[in-house]
């Protein structure tokens, strides 16, 4: 009897002592790290989110931006930071996922190094082409191939743009070739300019020729319909159930940080994602808001991992 009464006390004692940290916190300044330059998508929602974070919390919080090996420079010191809460990082599908499939030594394992805090927001990618292509449909890029295997020819621009080519010709056994691209701009030349008939890129990247009327949308990677690229139809509504590729930021902490203050700043994040404001201003920047819970997180993540890890090791894609 004795030991559970001081069992009992113990944990008692643990849950004041966390409620009183919940309390206190934050007092002082956070900071956000952000393993990309400044100005490009992931930093603009996280300077707006942040902003809005701050007011809640009644603390400056600093964007501290480190880019570099593909995100992986920036997360590493995030990871070694003190498990305190002052220190956060906003991760990525690349960051928490994919780059250590795709780095041949990754200093850190994601799911280990980090406490997840929430879901911010996903983008899917758009599988396009030229305005005066015939295609209309993934249908008709199927029936084209029949006839010309070169129908196939895809402008990747990004190792998400690959990953949807990789997951196509596993869930659809077709024969299609990757043209990489550094960037965008190159890769929507030569489809503009009927050098290639297919792209996959960003909502974002690919908006304004789809508004000018020189590139089609056939469809977007993501699970269900998306704000971002509005009447076009998932891959997965065309004939290839469960087909999903959408990239994604997540919120995260240091492992160790304490529970009630991920729980704090959880709850202050979702309230600000449910905000209609919030949800329109993460569309302009690119993103589907998203939100839900720590476990949510931990759980989109896993299953990530699970999908990309053998796709990404079979087709033998490594960080370039």
């Amino acid at each position: 009897m004795k030991l559970w009464k001081l069992l009992f006390a113990s944990c008692a004692m643990v849950s004041a002592s966390q409620a009183g940290l919940a309390q206190a916190y934050p007092a002082k300044p956070i900071r956000i790290i952000v393993a990309y330059q400044a100005g490009q998508g992931t930093d603009t929602a996280t300077r707006y989110l942040a902003n809005q974070l701050s007011k809640e919390l009644g603390q400056a919080i600093i964007i501290d931006n480190r880019p570099g090996a593909g995100g992986n420079l920036g997360t590493d010191l995030a990871a070694e930071a003190a498990p305190d809460g002052y220190t956060l990082t906003m991760g990525t599908n690349a960051t928490h996922v994919l780059n250590q499939y795709l780095y041949a030594s990754p200093r850190f394992k994601p799911e280990v190094a980090f406490e997840p805090i929430a879901l911010v927001g996903t983008f899917p990618m758009v599988l396009g082409v030229n305005a005066k292509s015939p295609f209309r449909s993934i249908d008709d890029v199927v029936g084209a191939l029949k006839s010309n295997p070169r129908a196939a020819d895809i402008a990747t621009p990004s190792t998400t743009a690959r990953l949807v080519v990789e997951l196509l010709k596993e869930r659809a056994g077709l024969k299609l070739f990757e043209v990489p691209y550094k960037g965008s701009g190159g890769a929507m030349t030569d489809v503009l300019g009927g050098q290639l008939p297919l792209l996959v890129d960003t909502p974002t990247a690919v908006r304004s020729q789809i508004s000018a009327g020189q590139l089609r949308a056939i469809a977007v990677t993501s699970a269900v319909p998306s704000g971002l690229v509005p009447g076009i139809k998932p891959v997965a509504e065309q004939g290839f159930p469960n087909f999903e590729v959408v990239a994604w930021n997540g919120l995260y902490a240091p492992k160790g940080t304490p529970v009630a203050i991920l729980d704090l700043l959880n709850t202050s994040l979702n309230k600000i994602l449910a905000r209609a404001e919030t949800k329109q201003q993460l569309l302009d920047y690119g993103f589907d808001p998203a939100g839900g819970s720590r476990q949510q997180l931990a759980d989109f993540a896993q299953a990530e991992r699970r999908k990309w890890e053998p796709i990404i090791k079979a087709a033998g894609i490594r960080a370039e």
